[in-house]
Protein backbone atom coordinates (compact mmCIF):
# COMPACT_ATOMS: atom_id res chain seq x y z
CA UNK A 1 0.00 0.00 0.00
CA UNK A 2 1.27 3.21 -0.69
CA UNK A 3 0.61 6.11 1.39
CA UNK A 4 -0.63 9.59 -0.15
CA UNK A 5 1.33 12.53 -0.59
CA UNK A 6 1.74 14.95 2.57
CA UNK A 7 -0.55 18.06 2.88
CA UNK A 8 0.72 20.69 1.37
CA UNK A 9 -2.35 23.04 2.44
CA UNK A 10 -4.30 23.02 5.36
CA UNK A 11 -3.32 20.86 8.52
CA UNK A 12 -1.16 18.31 9.43
CA UNK A 13 -2.82 15.04 10.40
CA UNK A 14 -2.11 11.27 11.61
CA UNK A 15 1.26 10.07 10.50
CA UNK A 16 2.19 13.84 8.56
CA UNK A 17 2.61 15.33 11.87
CA UNK A 18 6.19 15.24 12.35
CA UNK A 19 6.75 15.98 16.66
CA UNK A 20 7.72 13.30 18.30
CA UNK A 21 5.23 14.27 21.76
CA UNK A 22 1.74 16.25 21.29
CA UNK A 23 -0.87 17.97 23.45
CA UNK A 24 -4.35 15.88 22.80
CA UNK A 25 -7.85 16.77 23.44
CA UNK A 26 -10.54 14.34 22.11
CA UNK A 27 -13.70 14.54 20.07
CA UNK A 28 -15.65 16.09 22.85
CA UNK A 29 -12.99 18.54 23.65
CA UNK A 30 -11.82 17.21 26.80
CA UNK A 31 -7.78 17.90 27.31
CA UNK A 32 -5.66 14.49 27.38
CA UNK A 33 -2.83 16.19 28.39
CA UNK A 34 0.61 15.48 26.64
CA UNK A 35 1.41 11.95 24.64
CA UNK A 36 3.19 10.54 21.90
CA UNK A 37 2.20 11.11 18.53
CA UNK A 38 2.22 7.31 17.76
CA UNK A 39 -0.05 7.00 20.96
CA UNK A 40 -2.25 9.68 20.07
CA UNK A 41 -3.16 8.55 16.13
CA UNK A 42 -4.18 4.81 17.53
CA UNK A 43 -6.24 6.41 20.56
CA UNK A 44 -8.06 8.42 17.48
CA UNK A 45 -7.85 5.56 15.12
CA UNK A 46 -9.53 3.72 18.08
CA UNK A 47 -12.36 6.25 18.10
CA UNK A 48 -13.00 6.01 14.51
CA UNK A 49 -11.05 9.55 13.56
CA UNK A 50 -8.09 11.44 12.19
CA UNK A 51 -5.37 13.25 14.53
CA UNK A 52 -5.39 16.97 13.37
CA UNK A 53 -2.92 19.33 14.03
CA UNK A 54 -4.81 22.59 15.30
CA UNK A 55 -2.10 24.94 16.81
CA UNK A 56 1.53 23.71 15.33
CA UNK A 57 2.93 26.74 16.65
CA UNK A 58 2.33 26.03 20.01
CA UNK A 59 4.71 23.75 22.53
CA UNK A 60 3.86 21.24 21.90
CA UNK A 61 1.77 21.14 19.25
CA UNK A 62 -1.98 20.88 20.09
CA UNK A 63 -3.60 18.01 17.83
CA UNK A 64 -7.73 17.18 17.73
CA UNK A 65 -9.30 14.16 17.05
CA UNK A 66 -11.46 14.72 14.19
CA UNK A 67 -12.66 13.65 11.04
CA UNK A 68 -9.90 15.49 8.40
CA UNK A 69 -12.10 15.59 5.28
CA UNK A 70 -15.23 17.38 7.50
CA UNK A 71 -12.09 19.98 9.27
CA UNK A 72 -10.80 20.95 5.81
CA UNK A 73 -14.72 21.29 4.15
CA UNK A 74 -15.58 23.34 7.33
CA UNK A 75 -12.80 25.36 7.42
CA UNK A 76 -13.17 25.92 3.73
CA UNK A 77 -16.84 27.25 4.28
CA UNK A 78 -15.61 29.71 6.65
CA UNK A 79 -13.25 31.29 4.42
CA UNK A 80 -15.95 31.52 1.63
CA UNK A 81 -18.06 33.02 3.80
CA UNK A 82 -15.83 35.78 4.84
CA UNK A 83 -14.89 36.33 1.34
CA UNK A 84 -18.51 37.17 0.55
CA UNK A 85 -18.91 39.74 3.59
CA UNK A 86 -15.08 41.13 2.54
CA UNK A 87 -16.61 45.29 1.04
CA UNK A 88 -13.64 46.46 -1.66
CA UNK A 89 -13.26 50.05 -1.99
CA UNK A 90 -14.36 50.87 -5.67
CA UNK A 91 -13.31 54.59 -7.35
CA UNK A 92 -16.74 55.89 -8.96
CA UNK A 93 -16.57 59.17 -11.14
CA UNK A 94 -18.30 61.69 -11.69
CA UNK A 95 -17.74 63.76 -14.64
CA UNK A 96 -19.27 67.77 -14.62
CA UNK A 97 -18.31 70.87 -16.38
CA UNK A 98 -17.28 73.90 -14.89
CA UNK A 99 -20.73 75.74 -15.75
CA UNK A 100 -22.77 73.33 -14.88
CA UNK A 101 -26.52 74.39 -14.33
CA UNK A 102 -27.78 74.06 -10.06
CA UNK A 103 -30.19 71.32 -10.93
CA UNK A 104 -27.63 69.46 -12.72
CA UNK A 105 -25.33 69.86 -9.99
CA UNK A 106 -28.03 68.94 -7.34
CA UNK A 107 -28.22 65.80 -8.91
CA UNK A 108 -24.38 64.72 -9.29
CA UNK A 109 -24.76 65.67 -5.67
CA UNK A 110 -27.44 63.19 -5.06
CA UNK A 111 -25.00 60.54 -7.02
CA UNK A 112 -21.66 61.57 -4.51
CA UNK A 113 -23.65 61.22 -1.71
CA UNK A 114 -25.13 57.71 -2.53
CA UNK A 115 -21.23 56.53 -3.43
CA UNK A 116 -19.66 58.17 -0.48
CA UNK A 117 -22.64 56.21 1.68
CA UNK A 118 -21.67 52.61 0.01
CA UNK A 119 -18.55 53.32 1.30
CA UNK A 120 -16.89 54.32 -1.80
CA UNK A 121 -14.42 56.75 -3.38
CA UNK A 122 -15.36 59.60 -5.64
CA UNK A 123 -12.99 60.82 -8.13
CA UNK A 124 -15.06 64.07 -9.19
CA UNK A 125 -13.62 65.16 -12.94
CA UNK A 126 -14.32 68.83 -14.40
CA UNK A 127 -13.55 68.73 -18.17
CA UNK A 128 -12.79 71.52 -19.82
CA UNK A 129 -13.49 73.12 -23.51
CA UNK A 130 -12.22 75.46 -25.72
CA UNK A 131 -12.09 78.76 -23.72
CA UNK A 132 -13.32 77.17 -20.74
CA UNK A 133 -9.37 76.49 -20.03
CA UNK A 134 -9.08 80.32 -19.50
CA UNK A 135 -11.59 80.32 -16.57
CA UNK A 136 -9.70 77.49 -14.23
CA UNK A 137 -11.07 79.90 -11.24
CA UNK A 138 -14.34 78.66 -12.17
CA UNK A 139 -13.70 75.36 -11.95
CA UNK A 140 -12.32 75.73 -8.40
CA UNK A 141 -14.65 77.23 -7.18
CA UNK A 142 -17.04 74.42 -8.54
CA UNK A 143 -14.75 71.88 -6.55
CA UNK A 144 -14.56 74.05 -3.39
CA UNK A 145 -18.41 73.86 -3.23
CA UNK A 146 -18.47 70.28 -4.05
CA UNK A 147 -16.36 69.72 -0.87
CA UNK A 148 -18.20 72.01 1.59
CA UNK A 149 -21.68 70.30 -0.04
CA UNK A 150 -19.68 66.73 1.08
CA UNK A 151 -17.87 68.26 4.45
CA UNK A 152 -19.98 66.09 7.15
CA UNK A 153 -19.77 63.01 5.13
CA UNK A 154 -16.25 62.80 3.47
CA UNK A 155 -12.81 64.20 3.80
CA UNK A 156 -10.48 65.45 0.70
CA UNK A 157 -7.80 62.67 -0.27
CA UNK A 158 -6.69 64.21 -3.46
CA UNK A 159 -6.54 68.01 -3.77
CA UNK A 160 -8.13 69.35 -6.89
CA UNK A 161 -5.49 69.47 -9.53
CA UNK A 162 -5.11 69.96 -13.49
CA UNK A 163 -4.55 67.06 -15.98
CA UNK A 164 -4.02 68.37 -18.97
CA UNK A 165 -7.62 69.58 -19.88
CA UNK A 166 -9.44 68.66 -16.95
CA UNK A 167 -9.43 69.19 -13.37
CA UNK A 168 -9.80 66.13 -10.95
CA UNK A 169 -10.23 65.82 -7.02
CA UNK A 170 -10.68 62.55 -5.15
CA UNK A 171 -12.70 62.81 -1.84
CA UNK A 172 -13.88 59.70 0.17
CA UNK A 173 -15.95 58.36 3.18
CA UNK A 174 -14.96 59.75 6.51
Amino acid sequence: MMTPPPPTNGPRYNEFITVPKVRVIDEEGENLGVMYTREAIEQAAEAGLDLVEVSPSADPPVCKFLDVGKFKYEAQKKANIARKSQKTQDIKEIKMRPNIDDHDYETKMKAIHKFIGEGDKVKVTLRFRGRELAHGQLGMQLLQRVQEDTNEIAKIEQYPRMEGRQMLMVISPK
